[in-house]
């Protein structure tokens, strides 16, 4: 569920999964897999993907309030 949050996240905010992976030290192929869940995202590579983001720590870990 996690990656699927990131991967909206780059979509909602036109950032590119390339961008994304280089600013974080992983491959295109690591950071897509971890978006369409193929893979599982460690806690190092979470911590990187939200400072890179600028987003606090628990962005992708809580499903939004469904209105």
């Amino acid at each position: 569920m996690v990656g699927a949050r990131i991967k909206d996240y780059l979509t909602q905010n036109g950032i590119k999964q390339t961008y994304l992976a280089e600013k974080v030290g992983l491959t295109t192929s690591q950071l897509s897999d971890i978006c369409n869940r193929d893979r599982k995202i460690d806690c190092v590579e979470y911590y990187r993907i939200c400072q890179a983001l600028n987003v606090p720590f628990d962005t992708f870990l809580h499903e939004e309030a469904e209105a």
